[in-house]
């Protein structure tokens, strides 16, 4: 006898918290994201502009990994392209799961992401980096955009070193040697660093002699995960104006930054360090950050993050930085 089976609707998709453009569209000032706010770099910008959509990219990408191996003095066999960060994120994940490993350890605070892909794929999380069969690092870190303290005792698990604002850092020195770089697996996201966050396309320096292992993740991706204009992005990338651009773009965020700092001080806001162009803060009573967000401008609750009443906040230009403190003054006079 057939028996009719109620169908269990579907469980509800993952909260992805991020910063950026929401359902109310993009803010008009983004304290948000982490992306560099001098950009887009024009260099980099023309370039995309000009891309052939017209056409597939080259498969297997073989001058663009040409030319980020030589931006990297690396072979190119230790280049893979990568849709982005996070696309990445779980395709090593998938990887790690594939050749037996069940757990996985990870910053404190940290990018969402390296959680989501450990519980999509199973791995449980454990506090040494000793004891788990991947590690994540992030330097400077995000949301804190400090220095990474939980290394592991050498690499014999596979560690990702995510770089994504290492070409934004503004102060302070990688915690890894040039030697120890090369056994690690660096994630490299150069849209941030471009202001062409929307944009995507990544590409990972896999340590050394890990050939195996890099033909293992290339046949766990999909055909052409970089389109035309993440490809024209990255290629634009190793060029050296746009580099001679980035590092004049860090200066002018150094000197934004002290200034939206000392502007939050003066609102009685406690600013933690941090050696990127972000940074968290604690302000002297909760904000309403829905109701800036309606006024546009948008803030990062870092409770997600795990520092509840901390916000984090990218280094933007000063008329933005003029608007956050006139908003944040109006609602304290509102409580008072």
């Amino acid at each position: 006898m057939d028996v009719t089976r109620p169908i269990s609707p579907p469980s509800p998709a993952p909260t992805r918290e991020h910063g950026g453009t929401d359902a109310l569209g993009a803010a008009l000032f983004d304290f948000s994201t982490n992306s560099n706010s001098c950009g887009p770099c024009p260099a980099a910008l023309a370039a995309v502009g000009q891309a052939d959509v017209s056409r597939y990219p080259d498969g297997s990408y073989t001058e663009l990994r040409a030319q980020l191996a030589a931006f990297h003095d690396v072979d190119p066999q230790r280049v893979l392209l990568a849709g982005s960060a996070s696309e990445f994120i779980f395709r090593i994940t998938g990887w790690v799961v594939q050749r037996g490993g069940r757990s996985v350890n990870l910053p404190r605070h940290a990018y969402g992401d390296y959680a989501q892909a450990a519980s999509a794929w199973g791995l449980r999380t454990v506090g040494q980096p000793n004891d788990a069969d991947l590690v994540w690092c992030c330097e400077p870190s995000s949301p804190l955009g400090g220095s990474h303290t939980n290394w592991p005792r050498g690499f014999s698990s596979p560690t990702v070193l995510d770089c994504a604002y290492e070409p934004l850092r503004l102060e302070g020195e990688a915690s890894l040697t040039e030697a120890q770089g090369a056994q690690v697996w660096q994630l490299w996201t150069p849209n941030k660093a471009l202001g062409l966050t929307g944009v995507r396309g990544a590409y990972v320096i896999a340590p050394q002699g890990a050939y195996n292992s890099v033909a293992a993740l290339e046949r766990m991706c999909p055909s052409w995960p970089v389109g035309a204009h993440g490809v024209a992005m990255l290629q634009a990338w190793v060029q050296p104006e746009v580099q001679t651009w980035l590092l004049d773009s860090l200066a002018t965020l150094s000197a934004w930054k002290a200034r939206q700092i000392a502007q939050l001080e003066t609102l009685g806001w406690t600013c933690l360090p941090s050696d990127a162009n972000f940074f968290c803060a604690q302000p002297p009573q909760a904000v309403d950050v829905n109701a800036l967000r309606e006024a546009g401008i948008k803030l990062r609750d870092a409770t997600s993050f795990g520092l509840p009443g901390h916000v984090r906040l990218g280094v933007l230009p000063p008329d933005a930085q003029d608007a956050l403190v006139a908003a944040c003054s109006a609602q304290i006079e509102l409580r008072a």
